[in-house]
């Protein structure tokens, strides 16, 4: 009985690391399996098929997507952006909107929990043992993490997983995580949304869609401007403190 207690802590501590042991695993098979099959031609030439599904068993359809989108998020996996595309194609605008941003939530959560539970953990716990100046950035942080989280989101050039890792190493908190997170990607899933309700016809042209629209002035302008305002209680808290030393 004695023996097996030192090794009760260690043992904790492996398990705490699994599920993002887990996930990292997940993602590099799914890089290596899944990069072909997860696309846009894949989606064309089974379009029939997800279309008759979808009239013969909506709900079933939704259930099936909500997954598959989840698992491409908390995995990291590729197909992201054909997964959104995907759901305003199979299910509109409002719909597909509404799903890719359950879904997509769903999955960042996922992820966010695994490495907050294991590395995050351990990484916040060292950085509030600290001193100095990494100290003073977690306190810096904590007076704007509701600000960062939007950024994070909002702006396009932040690679989703980044912003479910990121948040989670440096302990945020989960509440704000989540409900910056599923206010944070509304606009992009408008976006591509948006653009696999014209899939039908981008396909029937024999093309394939351009995801560049995103890039588009009457498109980022919008998204930037609420980037700035994000950045704006930032800026102002910077320069009260420095107004202050």
């Amino acid at each position: 009985m004695m023996s097996d207690t030192p090794s009760s802590p260690k043992r904790k501590s492996w398990l705490r690391h699994l599920p993002l042991a887990l996930v990292a695993v997940g993602a590099l098979v799914g890089a290596v399996t899944l990069g072909d099959v997860l696309s846009f031609e894949t989606l064309r030439d089974n379009r029939e098929a997800l279309l008759a599904f979808r009239d013969q068993n909506y709900l079933g359809l939704v259930l099936v997507f909500l997954v598959a989108y989840v698992a491409i998020v908390a995995f990291s996996l590729p197909g992201a952006a054909v997964a959104s595309v995907t759901g305003g194609f199979l299910f509109g605008l409002v719909a597909g909107t509404g799903l890719n941003v359950l879904a997509a939530t769903i999955g960042a959560m996922a992820i966010f929990l695994a490495a907050r539970w294991g590395l995050g953990a351990a990484l916040s716990a060292k950085i509030e043992s600290s001193e100095g100046r990494i100290r003073r950035l977690k306190l810096a942080l904590n007076d704007t993490e509701i600000e960062v989280l939007l950024l994070l989101r909002l702006v396009p050039v932040v690679p989703f997983f980044v912003a479910n890792l990121l948040p989670a190493l440096v302990g945020v908190r989960v509440w704000n995580f989540f409900w910056t997170t599923a206010l944070g990607i509304i606009p992009g899933a408008i976006v591509f949304t948006w653009i696999g309700v014209g899939l039908g016809e981008v396909f029937d042209r024999g093309e394939s869609p351009n995801l560049s629209l995103l890039w588009e002035p009457h498109i980022i302008g919008p998204i930037l401007g609420l980037c700035a305002l994000a950045a704006l209680p930032i800026l102002i808290k910077a320069l009260r403190g420095t107004s202050e030393v």
